[in-house]
């Protein structure tokens, strides 16, 4: 966790002490739903191993909206700030060890030193132009150039989760995922993708 908190700002250890004071370690089964759609989310989760998905359904499918491995963060950010119920579940899509912290929290570590509040700003604005640019280019890149950037930029992703989720999360139909996967597997053009694929 202090490799992701020094993204944003340094600590010392004591502030690092005092930070990690509020976090409250979890362990997680696969399958395990963390959050679920229509209640409040309790927790914001720092994953220290494993990996989580976020998620609606929509009829019968699920629509993915976000994955997290180890040293990235997990939340439904709109429940666990104002208490509203989540529009969306969280899942454990491997055995997962997670940090959570529970929002009344941050207003005593904001309080404790201005390098945290900065730490949150910091990291709010990093998340949120994130999101933009992945929204962007959902709709406005092609499924196959989407496809590509996405397979050359997390090869680890490519490897842990299930294709129906991470086809879902591209908004590229399963089927469809599956041929590009297996024509880059093939392409002699692109050796670095297709070894990502294997």
């Amino acid at each position: 966790m202090r490799i992701f908190a020094s993204r944003f700002v340094s600590l010392t250890d004591e502030e690092f002490d005092f930070f990690c004071g509020f976090f409250e370690e979890k362990q997680f089964k696969k399958k395990d739903i963390l959050t679920r759609e229509g209640e409040i989310a309790t927790y914001f989760y720092f994953i220290e191993q494993g990996a989580a998905r976020s998620f609606f359904q929509k009829g019968k499918d699920e629509v993915v909206m976000e994955i997290a491995l180890e040293n990235e963060v997990i939340c439904c950010y709109e429940s666990w700030l104002t208490k509203k119920l989540s529009k969306f579940s969280i899942e454990a899509i491997e055995p997962m060890i997670a940090f959570c912290l529970k929002q009344e929290d941050l207003e005593t570590i904001f309080a404790y030193s201005p390098k945290f509040e900065r730490l949150g700003r910091l990291f709010a604005r990093d998340e949120y132009l994130k999101k933009a640019e992945f929204d962007y280019n959902r709709v406005r890149v092609s499924t196959e150039q989407r496809f590509i950037e996405f397979v050359k930029n997390n090869g680890p992703l490519i490897q842990r989760v299930p294709q129906k989720y991470l086809a879902s999360y591209l908004n590229i139909k399963p089927e469809t995922f599956s041929r590009m996967k297996h024509l880059l597997k093939k392409s002699n053009k692109s050796p670095l993708l297709a070894a990502a694929l294997h």
